[in-house]
């Protein structure tokens, strides 16, 4: 994707969104599938017992799946903001590294050209 990084293309945005909501359908699917392996042994259970747990198991699995990825996003975001300043800064390095060394090839240009 050629878009500069924070301007994403409409495109760019909607092919994330769609893969987020793809990940997130396969997290609940996951969750589901959990749920029935974990009241499949207690056979004790009423059918109304039986759909009550699961659906805790899947609000559940999906609370703590949430968290985590906001947990995740939240430390990408910091990483993020750590990298672009140490981008910054070396650029400016760079830059006072270029600019230093052409007015010390200037100056010995000059000087040359005097002797």
């Amino acid at each position: 994707m050629s878009g500069t990084p924070g301007h994403r293309t409409d495109s760019e945005r909607l092919g994330n969104e769609v893969e987020g909501y793809l990940l997130w359908q396969a997290r609940v699917r996951e969750a589901e599938q959990r749920a029935e392996e974990f009241v499949r042994p207690l056979e004790w259970l009423t059918t109304s017992q039986r759909v009550e747990i699961e659906q805790r198991y899947v609000e559940d699995s999906l609370r703590r799946a949430r968290r985590d990825l906001e947990r995740i996003a939240a430390r990408c975001r910091s990483l993020r903001a750590e990298y672009e300043a140490r981008y910054r800064q070396l650029r400016h390095r760079c830059l006072a590294l270029t600019l230093a060394t052409c007015a010390g090839l200037g100056m010995l240009v000059t000087l040359l050209l005097r002797a």
